[in-house]
Formats: C-alpha cells, structure tokens, sequence
C-alpha cells in the first residue's frame, strides 16, 4: 500500500499518477477537508489521519511544506516502524529528517519537479542506508509513474535542482521570449507560443531518442551560410551559453546557501 500525508497540487499528482499505473490501493491524509473530499470523490484513494497512514502504508510520500514537515515527523515518528518515509520537501536533508524519527528509519529523499502534474516530471531519489533494495523499487515506481527518475547523491541535489528544478522557469522564459520576437514580426502572441513550444518539445524529443549529443544535433540543423546558423551567432555573441550556465550556477549557489540557514 502507497500512503501520501499532504495532497496538495504536488503530492495530487504523484498520487493520481501511481493509481495511473495500476497502484490502486492507496491511503491518504489531507488537512483540508474539502479537498481531501474531493479526492476521495475522483481517485477512490481512503483519507485517514497521519499515524493510520504510516501504520498502513509501506511507503509514505510526505508531500507537506518544508515548515511543517518536521512537526509531521515529531507526530509520526514513533508509529513509522519500518515504512519508507519518501519526503519531497525542498531544501531539507537526510539528516534533518532523520533528527525527528527513530534511529534505523527508512528515509528517501525526492526532489520532482513542477512537470509531475502532468506526468513528465523529472524526479532525483537519494536512499539512506537504512533503506533496501526493494524499497528503493518500490519508491522508483512510484516516481516513474510521473516521469523519469535519477539515483543520485545528496550531494548532488543542489546541482540537480537548477537543472530540473528551476530549469522549467528558464525553459517558459526563452519561449515567451520566442514568441514575443515572432510577435514582432507580425504573428499573433497565442500563436507564437503554441509553435515556439512544440519546437522546443521536438527538440528535447529529438535529444531523447537520438544517440547524438545536443551539439552534435544543432550542427547538423546548420548549414554553411543558412539561417539557423546565423542566428546560432547573434545567440553566442549575446552571451546566451554563458548566460544559461550563469543562471544555473546561481541556482546552485543560492541552494547551497539555503542549506547553509
């Protein structure tokens, strides 16, 4: 059994996507009334309280506010036993987690991203030791059923959260960005931005299934002379790669000083 306490517009999401997949047997604690109504009315899933959550369930996904999350733990620390406690609170370790449950809990830490709602998300798990094999399964499935999912280090997450954590903000920008120069040139706004995001799908589309790296697919969208490369120039001189990689450094940067507070 999947167990969610939290079910907001995230943890919503991931819940509708495992019973997508088949998981059917889920329970879940919501603190609003009306919406844990309301999803007891579309999914079917079981509301109950936190501890019967974690009592039931073999994981829990701990889809809460990082505010909260450790007054979650301090209430459900001592009924966990041995579930796999999966928290997707942003910014908060391992270890600050483990600080409000008894020693030899199972504890995942996910970072998805927005893209979850939708069943494209791009999620990093991080087990501690107490977790096994199959466990760390069983919680992959889960996040697979929103998107793909990457095993990475603790360390890493900051990394990982410019890329795909706040790479979406990016990615909305240089497509606005797109359809306003296109608005310029005549086309209608909505119209701009329905073909600047399905070009920028394609592409990433192509980057998927192609056995090419990402430069090797924009030389061969070049020819000598042509438009695209013209303008692949004026992107350079404008300091677009440096930009980009700037903007991801200073996601990092300010992660890391986050976790630092």
């Amino acid at each position: 059994m999947i167990g969610f306490i939290g079910a907001g517009a995230m943890g919503s999401a991931i819940m509708q996507g495992a019973m997508s997949k088949g998981h059917s047997d889920i329970v879940f604690a919501e603190a609003n009334e009306e919406r844990a109504r309301a999803l007891t009315e579309e999914t079917g899933a079981r509301h109950a309280t936190n501890i019967e959550v974690v009592q039931e369930a073999s994981v829990v996904i701990l889809a809460v506010k990082p505010n909260v999350i450790g007054s979650v733990l301090d209430e459900i620390a001592s009924a966990a036993g041995s579930t796999v406690l999966v928290s997707i609170a942003a910014g908060t370790t391992i270890e600050t987690l483990a600080a409000h449950l008894e020693p030899g809990q199972p504890i995942v830490r996910v970072m998805p991203n927005v893209a979850a709602q939708i069943g494209q998300s791009m999620s990093a798990l991080c087990p501690n030791d107490h977790v096994s094999a199959d466990q760390l399964a069983e919680v992959q499935e889960v996040f697979d059923a929103v998107g793909q999912t990457e095993i990475l280090a603790e360390k890493d997450f900051a990394t990982f959260a410019a890329i795909a954590g706040c790479s979406p903000a990016f990615t909305f920008e240089y497509i606005d960005a797109m359809a306003r120069a296109a608005v310029a040139n005549g086309l209608p706004k909505a119209q701009s931005v329905r073909i600047a995001t399905q070009a920028v799908v394609g592409a990433a589309s192509l980057v998927q299934e192609r056995a090419e790296t990402p430069a090797n697919l924009a030389d061969l969208v070049q020819s000598p002379g042509g438009t695209t490369v013209a303008g692949v120039v004026a992107l350079e001189e404008a300091g677009f790669g440096r930009a980009t990689v700037k903007g991801v450094q200073a996601a990092i940067d300010r992660d890391i000083a986050l976790q630092g507070n």
